[in-house]
């Protein structure tokens, strides 16, 4: 019993000290709005929500509660004392934080001064308007009663055996849709998939006729960023080269179709299209002359290059040197943008759909390339470049490929970018631009097309749906890292050799890779 109270008790200190920490950095606030406006809770003082912050301290214990459950699971009563002790050890410690801002604030003494999140309102938020004492007391009853509820709710749970119960009924109904005449009828029809992809492509050909003027836009940057990642997918997830400068290519891609097409600083003002084939093609170029002086280094050197290379790009566009011909701090404005047949393609709905062409005829390239002796030469490169090169590859020349592909693909995403928004400067193209494609890669699942996308969305556009999370963007970046190495490290829809790489245990359940396989012959 003395180990299943010492577990309990470790279990509230951890998540006493996160609820803290969520406090210190302003979170709480942010969250506490979030629930208050969903659930349409009141709110008693003026700074925030205070019933959406009962409510998320209520479902944190709740959390807490249902994991000191699992401790001990022999009978009621020990569910309901690991519980006790995990809420009392949580409310004790969060009580006394908040009594101890709430009097630091009552003596007059200016919090903000050390910690900018608690500031006279933001306290008074946590105490939910009232005395010192009355707010530290709720919040300890508030976390002492939802750990008991949510200990026990997780017992009763368990021991009815609801979620095996609820994942029965979960399969009777997908065996009884899955049995239905039309899905038979669809999976056994020899053009299935094909027909499945057309209704894709309907629905999203048919998208930007219901999204305002700003789900276009951001649609639009998702896109951006869907076919950038489709390049880095080439250099890392298939050849396994890890570029850390990636974003330069997608400057010189904005800045070519800038100062081609642009009044200033150099008065060219090119048509559109020629300009996009030219940009790509600097960018590839671009790409072959990065990879030339790396061709022999691999890992953290090859990562610590390519980083450099882009810092490079970064500091050139800003520098005073390069102004009179770059444009400087200030960048360039009034780009130019595409036209067909003399009508302008210049409103938000006419570029998601030139966005949207070219992620389908990027996936088509990379599908061929995958499926291709350049792909599987790539993937040779990515398990082991010295028995790639035994078996008679090439590997400097297609490191090359590589690296001039992924950066074609990043210099038409920067085209894009630069035309879309009439204006590129150097703070688009800073080091974070290769951290997001590379962190869409990774949450996504390297080497997957389809994990591409998702983790496009889900890195790019759902931070526009909870746009009130917009400025904890690197925290839930890191959160999100580091839940996905621990519970899913090979994404969330990774490529079949990855997924058999880190499961060997369950090869048996996993269909063979077609791409992977050699053409007869």
């Amino acid at each position: 019993m003395r180990d299943q109270l010492k577990a309990s008790a470790r279990s509230g200190l951890i998540f006493g000290v996160v609820i803290i920490f969520l406090m210190l950095f302003g979170l709480t606030k942010t969250l506490s709005d979030i629930l208050g406006e969903l659930f349409n809770l009141q709110s008693i003082t003026r700074t925030g929500n205070s019933g959406g912050l009962m409510l998320l301290f209520a479902l944190l214990a709740w959390w807490a509660g249902s994991r000191a459950a699992k401790e001990d699971k022999e009978n009621w009563k020990a569910v309901l004392r690991n519980g006790a002790v995990s809420g009392l050890v949580i409310g004790s410690i969060t009580a006394l934080f908040t009594f101890l801002v709430g009097s630091l604030d009552g003596a007059d003494i200016e919090m903000r001064t050390y910690l900018a999140q608690l500031d006279r309102p933001s306290v008074q938020f946590l105490l939910y308007g009232r005395s010192i004492i009355a707010g530290a007391l709720m919040t300890f009853f508030i976390f002492l009663i939802f750990n008991l509820v949510g200990a026990l709710a997780s017992y009763i749970l368990e021991t009815r055996h609801a979620g095996g119960y609820l994942q029965k009924k979960y399969l009777q109904i997908k065996d009884r849709i899955s049995g239905t005449s039309i899905v038979v009828r669809y999976k056994e029809h020899p053009q299935s998939k094909w027909i499945g992809y057309g209704i894709l492509l309907a629905g999203t050909l048919l998208m930007p006729q219901f999204l305002g003027k700003y789900w276009n836009y951001a649609m639009g940057t998702v896109g951006i960023y869907v076919i950038m990642g489709l390049g880095l997918n080439i250099v890392v997830g298939l050849a396994g080269l890890l570029d850390l400068g990636y974003v330069a290519f997608f400057a010189i891609g904005a800045y070519t179709v800038g100062l081609l097409t642009a009044p200033a600083p150099i008065p060219i003002q090119w048509s559109f299209w020629p300009v996009l084939v030219i940009s790509i093609l600097l960018a590839a170029f671009a790409g072959i002359l990065l990879g030339i002086p790396v061709l022999r280094m691999r890992g953290d050197y090859l990562a610590i290059v390519t980083l450099g290379f882009g810092e490079i790009i970064r500091v050139l566009i800003r520098s005073d040197m390069m102004s009179p011909y770059l444009g400087g701090p200030q960048g360039v404005r009034d780009i130019g943008g595409p036209s067909l047949f003399g009508i302008s393609l210049s409103n938000e709905r006419a570029y998601l759909y030139l966005i949207i062409l070219g992620i389908l005829l990027a996936i088509l390239l990379t599908n061929f390339l995958q499926k291709s002796r350049v792909g599987r030469a790539w993937m040779a490169m990515r398990e082991d470049e010295t028995v790639a090169q035994a078996m008679g590859i090439n590997t400097l020349y297609y490191k090359l490929m590589a690296f001039a592909t992924g950066a074609a693909f990043a210099g038409f995403g920067g085209v894009l970018f630069a035309a879309r928004n009439q204006y590129t400067g150097p703070a688009d193209h800073t080091l974070m631009v290769s951290i997001n494609v590379l962190s869409l890669l990774i949450v996504g699942g390297m080497g997957s097309i389809p994990g591409v996308m998702i983790g496009a969305f889900v890195l790019k556009g759902l931070p526009e749906v909870l746009r009130e999370l917009d400025i904890y963007r690197l925290l839930v970046f890191g959160a999100l890292l580091v839940i996905m190495m621990i519970i899913r490290p090979e994404g969330i829809w990774p490529a079949p050799r990855r997924r058999m790489e880190l499961h060997e245990s369950g090869l048996e359940e996993i269909p063979p890779d077609e791409s992977l396989i050699g053409e007869e012959g």
